[in-house]
């Protein structure tokens, strides 16, 4: 009976021991992670280029001096959902002190004429920017305004499709883009020539058959890729 008694509290000293530690990692690591060493002391803005690194990093100062695991990620959100050029955004926590923010920014591709100007628009259509006068570089979006809601938004969608797809040197060279339908976008260049696109499918093939038709062909007026496999010029 002592020998058995003995080895069973021998097993249960093991098992408090085993506890106990377990225990004391877990709280040592969670003092450390929550020292004032673990501050939130540096904010790192990275993968901007339009939008303004130091005006992010001044809108999420209040986490400043926040220990690391303690960092507000709901108001992080709501204060960069405020941005319009960020399309999406990721976080790092990088000890002792940093938080890294990875941002994606909107990429524009065109502009909407409206009352107070132009709006610059991404292709999920968000603004950008709004200015009185007419920015360069961007081709001038224009659906009929007679056409329902649900046509406006199938023709926008089918426009921007096709200008997201243009190779950026390509895209400031187009001077408007219109539709009639989802399947009738054309172009219209800079340079006057009209170019029949057709609908968005095979957009990137479709760029590639009017870079070589506009170099083969320069004196034509109208480029239609609408069939890339059989393009035709007139």
């Amino acid at each position: 009976m002592k020998r058995f008694t003995r080895a069973s509290r021998r097993r249960r000293l093991a098992w408090l021991i085993g506890i106990g530690s377990v225990v004391l990692v877990l709280l040592a690591a969670a003092l450390v992670s929550l020292s004032p060493a673990m501050a939130l002391r540096t904010i790192q803005v990275v993968g901007v280029q339009r939008v303004d690194a130091k005006a992010v990093q001044h809108a999420l100062d209040a986490q400043l001096g926040t220990p690391l695991p303690l960092i507000d990620y709901g108001k992080v959100r709501k204060e960069l959902a405020a941005f319009p050029l960020i399309r999406s955004f990721s976080t790092e926590a990088d000890p002792p002190g940093t938080l890294v923010v990875r941002i994606v920014e909107r990429v524009p591709i065109g502009l909407l004429k409206v009352s107070t100007g132009y709006e610059l628009v991404d292709q999920a259509h968000v603004v950008m920017q709004t200015t009185p006068e007419r920015p360069g570089g961007y081709p001038l979006i224009s659906i009929p305004e007679d056409a329902s809601e649900q046509s406006r938004q199938k023709e926008f969608a089918a426009i921007g499709n096709v200008l997201a797809a243009l190779p950026a040197g390509m895209l400031t060279e187009v001077d408007s883009a219109s539709a009639t339908g989802a399947q009738d976008v054309t172009l219209k260049l800079t340079s006057g020539v009209t170019v029949v696109w057709g609908g968005p499918e095979d957009s990137a093939e479709k760029s590639v058959v009017l870079a070589d038709l506009l170099k083969a062909v320069p004196g034509a007026s109208v480029y239609d890729v609408s069939a890339p496999n059989s393009p035709v010029t007139r």
